[in-house]
Parts: C-alpha cells; sequence; structure tokens
C-alpha cells in the first residue's frame, strides 16, 4: 500500500488531490513522531514499492504512471 507522509500544508494537500484523481490508492500518515522516527525532514514524503519520494520526485512518479 502506498502511504503518503503529510502535514496537510499546501503540498501535501496538492500531493493527495493528484493521487486522488490518478487513482491511486494510498493511506495518509500525519503523526509526527512517526515521520521524524522514518527521519523525513520535509513532507509531504510518498512511501511506494518503487521508493520513497520528495514532492517533485512523487510529482514525476505520477506522471509516469499516466504514460502506461
Amino acid at each position: 500500500m502506498n502511504k503518503l507522509y503529510s502535514t496537510h500544508c499546501p503540498q501535501c494537500n496538492a500531493l493527495e488531490t493528484k493521487l486522488t484523481r490518478a487513482g491511486i490508492e494510498f493511506e495518509i500518515c500525519d503523526d509526527l513522531e512517526i515521520i521524524k522516527e522514518r527521519g523525513f525532514k520535509a513532507a509531504p514524503m510518498l512511501e511506494t514499492d518503487e521508493g520513497v519520494f520528495n514532492f517533485s520526485q512523487a510529482l514525476k512518479w505520477l506522471r509516469s504512471k499516466d504514460e502506461h
């Protein structure tokens, strides 16, 4: 399952919207302690089977999904 680590900031909300519109299933983790434990210094972060992506990387990943 894809996981979106979110603080509900504008970028987090934008990525959540893009994932939803693309029909990609994901769960949201907004627990700041877990986000810190994972070593993330910024949000959003998207964890997939293919890796962990920051906002710009996640957008590229989404675009690659549209191409298939």
